[in-house]
């Protein structure tokens, strides 16, 4: 599981950079800060919160 959202957080970090330089913008995704840049930076931002949750569950476990 953790490979895998390694994967797509880098996934979602190669299209935020993509993004912001302007690389998409003859698909119609306007560079700079668009809605595809915060929306690839809140799902890194999820991914991140969501392994670290898992992370503290698991040494709580370790605990216990």
């Amino acid at each position: 599981m953790t490979k895998i959202l390694d994967i797509a957080g880098l996934g979602f970090l190669a299209v935020m950079t993509l993004g912001f330089v302007g690389v998409l913008e003859p698909y119609g995704i306007k560079n700079g800060t668009s809605e595809l840049f915060w929306g690839c930076a809140g799902g890194t931002l999820m991914i991140i919160i969501y392994r670290k949750m898992k992370r503290k569950q698991k040494e709580d476990e370790e605990k216990s």
